[in-house]
């Protein structure tokens, strides 16, 4: 199906099964632990023995030599693989460094070995066994001094990485309110609850993994390549994934390993990352170095800002691409954003959730509440004076819908924004200095070719089958209800089935695009099932109405079920955009309330309360979507007051790489949190007039925090994470 014009009215806008809050339904076999995650399919696989990673002791180097003499001598051990028992490897698509190192060393835990046995404790034993002799380089670990020589770059055309719209230098320089401003933000661990883990089993050539992966069709073509095998010889499942956050949306090593260990042992073998193993073996998100200007006239508008940001990666990386929404956000009529991409020999950066904007707003939108400070205007007045309806650098291109202004207002009503006390550090509770902060959301939509197949039994359930992932988001359940809203039958009578590369390729579960685009993959091919319905009955699909489990046609009407009641009725297309999204900016927006308790004696901040309003097209489910948004919510917190991996720089690696040191907000951490959906639906998006939301919710929460923070104190922080050690020689006296 092609997406070239506007959405017209379809069975979708009955909305009896879509826009309802329904409960996950995967939620019973997840909550009674009858959902296989990635290291749990022993059904399907017998016999697997265990796999061990071991990692680099280096950040950067050579390998000199690998003795593995006393490990296979180890009790239980089947096999030992390393760079140099498999040959050249190939290198994915979506991979920065190879994922199994020999002779060169990239990073700090880059696998240099697999170490399979019968036990996980024997595997884990012999691998401490192993003994490696590298020849130690010199590395770039410090981003600061590495962006001193650091180019211009962009995302997607490398060599260029300046944007420009007027003169942004001339129009500052004039302006009479100016702000300039850096800002920082650490390097960051996905931390989500289910590890990197994979079995891999082969049959003859042919091989099967069973992993923990966000986009099926991507890791399964990067471990084709990797192994240098056919992509048709390799079957990637991923039926249930706990959590991802970005860090698996690509192949990593625990599938590679797991391949080559069962290749090497003659049976299957599954592999789990250890905690302290995933914060340097996988991806990150990066640090940035954030400089923000700002020129406005006496009345508040803005006439000149500029956004530049740098980050680093290994060669060939891409930056952290922090200055996407300033392009986008505010009027003004001079802009300058810019990048700059610093080579480390760090562990590799790259997607997690909201890249670009979670940083990015982390520090445009403190920027925007110290010009409003400059101005003496309330930070929302501020933003709606500079809303603006089209795209800042080409005003022919209006956005499809953009509703900042009514989260911002109907926000401050609802959170009580009128009753918040404009001088900071005047509010006290006790012992707590009370403060309340605003922040902006914004995060774009991207359309992205997405493929279903739909089946009608002949009892009458209706099976759709695509290789979407649930990572926690709720995919079963909302493709349930696209399904059960199209073909006119409860939602019970709907089976999903995802996580399967024999399925119909997806858009995957990554970059807020994922919900929108499968649902409009499944819409598409209900919509062939429903011609294929009619024609079976003698019906003119395009008077055919399906409701109540039952097509109705003028005067004549059937149950669903008889029209296969000959055969199994099958159906499959795929959602294809046009250019609607070159016309029209398809973004999404929302408005985050905050307010803080800081103790007066010690310095730690609470949360008090927080509101999330999101303004992201049709809402599908909003049970699934409000956990979404709570959750990002409860990121962006962890963002703003813990969450930091620590670079040790002198030795190339992330201290802090387990649980119990890389601190994430826990459940008294976080105060109950409202969230309000604004009404919409978006015709430019795609058929279902939905668009992304979950990490819209994680987009301005941080610079919330800190805007409350200075609220209530009034010492400014601009270098997250915003911990008490940073304020706590500034606070007011104690009362």
């Amino acid at each position: 199906m092609k997406f070239e014009t506007p959405a017209v009215s379809n069975p979708i806008d009955r909305m009896k099964v879509v826009g309802r809050a329904h409960t996950r339904i995967d939620g019973p076999l997840k909550t009674t632990g009858l959902a296989p995650y990635a290291y749990e399919h022993h059904r399907e696989v017998e016999n697997a023995a265990y796999g061990y990673a071991v990692g680099a002791a280096v950040a950067k180097g050579r390998i000199n030599a690998i003795d593995t003499v006393a490990a296979k001598a180890a009790p239980g051990v089947i096999a030992i693989v390393t760079a140099a028992d498999v040959g050249k490897l190939g290198k994915g698509k979506f991979n920065t460094v190879k994922l199994l190192a020999g002779p060169d060393v990239d990073h700090y835990h880059q696998a240099v070995a697999i170490v399979v046995a019968e036990t996980f404790e024997q595997a884990r034993a012999a691998a401490g066994l192993v003994r490696v002799d590298y020849a130690r380089g010199k590395g770039r670990f410090d981003l600061d001094a590495a962006l001193k020589t650091a180019p211009l770059t962009d995302a997607d055309k490398p060599g260029k990485g300046e944007d420009r719209v007027g003169t942004f230098e001339t129009a500052f320089a004039s302006a009479p309110v100016k702000l300039d401003a850096e800002y920082t933000t650490p390097d960051h661990s996905h931390a989500m609850m289910e590890p990197f883990a994979s079995i891999a089993a082969w049959d003859g050539d042919a091989l099967t993994v069973w992993t923990s992966n966000q986009m099926i069709d991507w890791g399964r073509t990067d471990l084709a390549t990797t192994l240098n095998m056919p992509k048709e010889k390799v079957t990637f499942l991923s039926p249930y994934v706990g959590g991802g956050f970005g860090g698996k949306l690509f192949l990593r090593s625990d599938a590679v390993l797991a391949a080559l260990g069962a290749k090497a042992a003659g049976r299957p073998v599954k592999l789990a990352m250890s905690r302290p193993f995933m914060a340097n073996n996988t991806t990150h998100r990066p640090a940035t170095r954030q400089r923000i200007r700002i020129g406005a006239a006496k009345d508040g508008t803005i006439t000149a800002i500029a956004h530049e940001s740098g980050s680093g990666d290994q060669p060939n990386g891409s930056p952290e691409a922090a200055v996407l929404q300033t392009n986008l956000l505010y009027a003004g009529a001079n802009r300058l954003t810019s990048m700059r991409l610093a080579v480390l020999d760090l562990p590799e950066g790259n997607a997690m959730r909201a890249p670009g904007e979670a940083p990015g707003l982390m520090a445009l939108e403190i920027a925007m509440d110290e010009m409003a400070e400059k101005l003496r205007m309330d930070p929302i007045a501020f933003r709606v004076k500079n809303d603006t309806q089209v795209d800042p650098k080409d005003p022919k291109r209006r956005f499809s819908q953009r509703e900042l202004v009514r989260c911002l207002t109907e926000g401050a009503q609802q959170f009580g924004w009128s009753r918040r006390n404009a001088q900071p550090g005047q509010v006290r509770d006790g012992r707590w200095l009370v403060g309340m902060g605003v922040a902006s959301a914004f995060r774009n939509h991207m359309n992205m070719t997405s493929g279903a197949r739909v089946r009608l039994g002949k009892d009458g359930i209706v099976t759709v089958e695509t290789d979407m992932t649930d990572i926690g988001t709720g995919s079963y359940t909302i493709i349930a209800q696209t399904a059960a809203e199209m073909m006119g039958v409860p939602i019970e009578a709907v089976m999903v089935k995802l996580g399967n590369s024999a399925f119909p390729v997806s858009a995957g579960s990554g970059g807020q695009f994922g919900a929108a685009n499968v649902t409009a993959g499944v819409y598409a091919a209900c919509v062939k099932l429903r011609e294929a319905v009619a024609q079976r009955l003698g019906y003119t699909s395009a008077d055919a109405v399906f409701d109540g489990g039952k097509v109705t046609s003028g005067n004549r009407s059937a149950d669903l079920r008889r029209a296969a009641s000959a055969g199994e009725l099958v159906a499959e297309d795929k959602i294809e955009y046009g250019d609607l999204d070159k016309s029209w900016q398809l973004s999404t927006f929302g408005a985050h309330f905050v307010e803080v308790g800081v103790d007066s004696y010690t310095g730690a901040t609470r949360l008090r309360r927080m509101l999330a309003v999101c303004a992201s097209g049709r809402i599908i489910n909003p049970t699934s979507a409000r956990s979404q948004v709570i959750g990002a919510m409860t990121m962006g917190v962890g963002s703003a007051l813990m969450e930091e991996l620590a670079v040790d720089k002198r030795f190339g690696f992330f201290v802090n790489h387990d649980l119990a040191s890389y601190e994430v907000p826990v459940h008294a951490d976080i105060p109950h949190q409202d969230v309000i959906f604004l009404e919409e639906a978006d015709d430019k998006a795609n058929p279902m007039k939905a668009k992304g939301i979950g990490e819209l919710g994680l987009c301005g929460v941080g610079a919330a925090v800190a805007n409350a923070m200075y609220n209530a104190t009034g010492v400014r922080l601009r270098d997250y994470p915003l911990t008490l050690d940073k304020h706590f020689d500034r606070l007011p006296a104690v009362a």
